[in-house]
């Protein structure tokens, strides 16, 4: 018979084994030996929550043309002018291409209800574009030259940042070390002893991340200087840790 740590015990069926943490091992005496059973350890579960503070050295602009008109093809070739011009200043700005992306582009067919009938009046050709910045102080100058060159839609302005991995991980980080913390405290609470390294650790879903966001109709193409203050965004996570109980 396999020799295991713990007490040897011996029932009245005749069976013996070894009974130790794990559970019962052994052999029979004189008959077949029963099934090992596993126990099931006491734990601790606790949720760690972490931030981290970034800052928001990318701006995401969201602006373009909307144009209408009763003529299909001449709204579309009106849109399409201003849009390249938009393009083009935002080119003359040092704006790379690659960090400009059309978000959307549609025609509308636009109504009114007159005296309850549906009256023809006009189509509606809106076309979008994403636009990163990578320096957050130019973003409302961005802002100024795209309206400057025909741009009278801006629909969002969202601020982030460029190293988005290296905060979530601090975040991350954080939260299991408060885990570790929560279980401990709950642990003296208890008079208990857990074990130093988790049984299982698992990250939470994480919501959205609430980002500074500025939206507006339209811009006049007489504004003045957009104003916009980068600041600092805050990144967060949460994680589920679960502590074996070694001493009760």
């Amino acid at each position: 018979m396999e020799e295991v740590e713990g007490s040897w015990l011996m029932n009245g069926n005749g069976y013996g084994g070894y009974e130790g943490l794990g559970g019962y091992r052994g052999g029979p005496a004189g008959g077949t030996a029963p099934a090992f059973v596993q126990r099931t350890p006491s734990t601790i579960e606790v949720i760690g929550e972490g931030t981290a503070t970034a800052p928001a050295d990318r701006a995401i602009i969201v602006l373009g043309v909307v144009t209408e008109g009763l003529e299909l093809q001449t709204v579309q070739a009106e849109n399409a002018r201003t849009a390249a011009a938009v393009i083009e200043a935002l080119l003359g700005m040092g704006i790379p291409r690659e960090k400009l992306q059309t978000q959307d582009y549609r025609i509308d067919t636009m109504y009114d209800f007159i005296d309850g009938k549906q009256v023809f009046r006009g189509y509606q050709v809106t076309n979008m574009l994403q636009v990163t910045v990578d320096q957050v102080a130019q973003t409302g100058a961005v802002v100024d030259a795209a309206v400057a060159s025909g741009a009278n839609s801006v629909s969002s302005i969202r601020l982030t940042t460029s190293r988005p991995e290296l905060y979530e991980h601090q975040a991350l980080s954080n939260a299991v070390r408060d885990a570790a913390q929560r279980a401990i405290t709950v642990a003296q609470t208890l008079g208990v002893v857990i074990s130093k390294v988790p049984l299982e650790v698992r990250q939470l879903p994480r919501p959205s991340e609430p980002v500074p966001m500025f939206k507006a109709a339209s811009f006049a193409a007489d504004s003045v200087v957009t104003p916009i203050e980068a600041g600092t965004l805050t990144v967060s996570s949460s994680v589920r840790a679960t502590y074996v109980i070694v001493q009760a």
